[in-house]
């Protein structure tokens, strides 16, 4: 697999254009705005789109989801049905943020915990993650070591609880529990910031060490 990031709305959140080199086939994981600069990547990179998948629900991270799915007729994966209250209240988050407008949606598919997303010959692996939001899925593609965990894990810090239905000991045990066992050599694209390693966090992350 092949992946590109490409940092979106004001929050530069990590939107990211993942592909199967030997079909060009592509998702585009958490296209929270600015699908203008979504587009020009996958037409940059010349590839095709299959799906939009989602790590979680909040603005910066699903806030372009309607528009681009109905406008490209893109079938949407994720995330948990434990983050259907923030898609059916993303207006008052459009507001809450000052984003644009934006619509809500409907997945066309909810992801469990060991659920499986294709894209061309890839495969990811579905892990529920709960604690940033109720609903929050990290994807995992074992045979690259490699992992897209939106808000759950930072270089350096952990996502934030303080949100409605946030839980601060359900996100340490999810990196405890769920990531970090996957093994310290996996390389990691998280929702803000720089990419890092499960060791490196393990090693020096103050907030889970």
């Amino acid at each position: 697999m092949k992946y590109r990031t490409i940092p979106v709305t004001p929050f530069q959140q990590n939107c990211t254009l993942v592909w199967c080199e030997h079909t060009k086939k592509a998702a585009i994981v958490d296209p929270g705005g600015d699908l203008d600069q979504i587009l020009a990547a996958v037409e940059e990179e010349g590839v095709l789109v299959e799906k939009i998948m989602l790590t979680h629900a909040h603005i910066d991270h699903a806030g372009g989801t309607a528009e681009l799915s109905a406008k490209n007729s893109l079938p949407i994966e994720g995330p948990h049905k434990g983050d259907l209250f923030w898609i059916e209240g993303m207006s008052q988050q459009c507001s809450m943020f000052n984003f644009p407008h934006c619509d809500s949606f409907t997945p066309d598919r909810w992801l469990d915990d060991g659920d499986e997303v294709k894209v061309g010959d890839g495969v990811f692996q579905v892990i529920h993650c709960p604690g940033h939001t109720p609903g929050h899925v990290v994807f995992y593609n074992e045979k690259d070591q490699m992992a897209l965990v939106g808000d759950v894990i930072f270089h350096g810090s952990i996502g934030r609880t303080d949100f409605p239905k946030g839980n601060h000991q359900e996100l340490i045990d999810s990196i405890k529990m769920k990531l970090f066992p996957l093994g310290e050599s996996v390389e990691f694209i998280p929702g803000h910031g720089p990419r890092s390693t499960l060791g490196v966090e393990i090693k020096s992350n103050p907030y889970v060490r």
